[in-house]
Parts: structure tokens; sequence; C-alpha cells
């Protein structure tokens, strides 16, 4: 199928769901749009757009993509809690499903909400409870944390709400090690004081590497004595800041800086000079441009 066609298919089934408020045993709809799109021939990837389309699917539905082993692993931890549902819609699938979980989010998404990972204008697939992650961790430690896709910058959405978790099983949805989800506190504390254990691959955008990731709490805790410090000068910077201190930065400018939450990301003349010429321009373009 063509772009243009391609592409005219996947807007009237995103119309169509748009208009749905719940979702019937078995079906996955984020799931065969998702496919649509990623399984187009090579070539149509610019013509799609897959990032803004990745963010399209994302406001409506999960940052992640849920597939079947997915929801039969978490299925077998019930009951579940997930702390920053946002959409809900993972819970919705489980639910349909016959899975117990609970849904938190300090701000479900809806008409009069300022969710701003999930901006569609509508009310979530399933019941959200309008609580913060925070608060129901801590409240649930008979059932297994859920965690989907929580922010690398912001400690809040994981590092604290692991901390006042007392169960002693987490699912975490999102990338291993330190990549786009989950801040580095929170990483650092999975390394000292959680063992891995069962993970499952999903369904994957290109250059994102989502996996579902289940961990047991060790018995024994250890403390975090790692701290950050600037790449250049190894001055102490705060625990999660990314590169270089501000010092190092208005010393010594890089070529290119973008702000990216609380972070900022800096790019060297020869990172932008490899860059395919589409996306330096975006880059250069970037409404988060501050050099």
């Amino acid at each position: 199928m063509e772009a243009p066609f391609l592409l005219d298919e996947y807007r009237a089934r995103l119309r169509a769901l748009r208009r749905r408020r719940s979702l019937r045993g078995g079906e996955n709809p984020y799931l065969e749009l998702m496919t649509l799109l990623v399984g187009a021939p090579p070539g149509h990837s610019s013509a799609l757009d897959l990032a803004e389309r990745r963010r399209e699917l994302a406001s409506l539905f999960s940052w992640a993509v849920p597939n079947a082993p997915a929801l039969e692993v978490l299925a077998a931890h019930a009951p579940l809690v997930e702390c920053g549902a946002g959409m809900g819609y993972w819970a919705a699938l489980l639910r349909a499903r016959g899975v117990d979980v609970l849904a938190y989010d300090a701000a479900p998404p809806g008409r009069s909400s300022k969710n701003e990972y999930h901006r569609a204008a509508r009310e979530p697939w399933t019941k959200v409870h309008r609580l913060s992650s925070v608060v129901a961790a801590r409240r649930h430690r008979e059932r297994t944390l859920v965690l989907c896709w929580p922010p690398y910058d912001d400690d809040g959405a994981s590092h604290s709400v692991l901390k006042a978790y007392r169960g002693d099983t987490l699912i975490y949805i999102g990338e291993p090690d330190e990549g786009a989800t989950g801040s580095v506190r929170f990483q650092r504390e999975l390394r000292l004081n959680w063992t891995p254990g069962q993970a499952v691959d999903l369904p994957r955008w290109p250059r994102l590497r989502d996996t579902l990731m289940i961990y047991r709490r060790n018995v024994e805790r250890r403390p975090h004595l790692e701290r950050d410090h600037c790449f250049e000068c190894k001055r102490f910077i705060p625990t999660g800041a990314i590169g270089r201190c501000d010092w190092c930065f208005e010393r010594r400018p890089s070529a290119l800086a973008l702000q990216v939450g609380r972070h900022r990301v800096e790019y060297l003349q020869e990172m932008l000079d490899a860059l395919p010429a589409e996306q330096r321009s975006a880059v250069e373009r970037s409404p988060d441009r501050i050099r």
C-alpha cells in the first residue's frame, strides 16, 4: 500500500477509535495501528512521520504498546496497582481479561485535565483514580506495583514511587538501564536493591527498546553512594543531571543545546554533522533549542 493510502487508512481507523469509550475482551487497537504503520516498507517512514504518529497514539492510548505475552505475565502477578496509569489503556485490557488491577494517576486525562502526556481531550479507557503515585504505592503493598514508561526526568514518577512501595514485586515497563524511561536514581535503586527476573520484549517503535521487566526486592538493602559528576570538570552536579555543569556550559558552549524536561542535551559540532540532513534540520528548528 502506498504511503498516502496507508495514512488515509490509519486516520480513518483512528477517527473511529476516538469515538470509542471502552474496549472488548481480546481487542488491542493500539497494537493494530502501530503494526500498520511500522510494518510499512522502509521508504514510507518519512512520509508517514512515525515520530509524530507515535506521539499521537501515545496521547490516546499509552507510551508503551502492550502485546499478549506482556498481558499474560501481568495477569500472572495480579493483583496489581498501576501508578501513573495515564489513559488506563493497559488497565482496560487487563480488566477485559478479568484481571484485578487498580489504576491511579495524579491527573487522570479528560476534557478539563492538564495531563501533559495525554492531551486527547477524552476520558480514560477505564476507571483511573485521582491520586499521587507515591500515596497509591504506599497504600497497596499487597499488590504488584506496575510502572509504565515513567519519564526519565521526573524522580517523582519512578524513584519516589519505588521508595514509597513496601511490596516485593515490581513490573517495570520501559527501556532497560538508563534509556528514555525511569530517572537515574530509579535505575540505580533497581541495580542496588532489586533482582531482575523475567523480561518480555514489547512492540517497538524505531530506536526504542521497550521491554516488560519483573523485579524482586532484595532481602538486604544497600544505600546509594554514587554521585554524579560533570563530564568535563568533574565537579558534583545534582543527581540525575546529564552532561556538563552550567559553569562548563557557559565557558565552553556546545554547537547546539536543547532543553529536554529539566535536562540540557548538548550537541558537539561533529555530532550535528553526523546527523542525517532531515534530522539535523529538525534539531536546529526545535522549539526546545536554547543555543
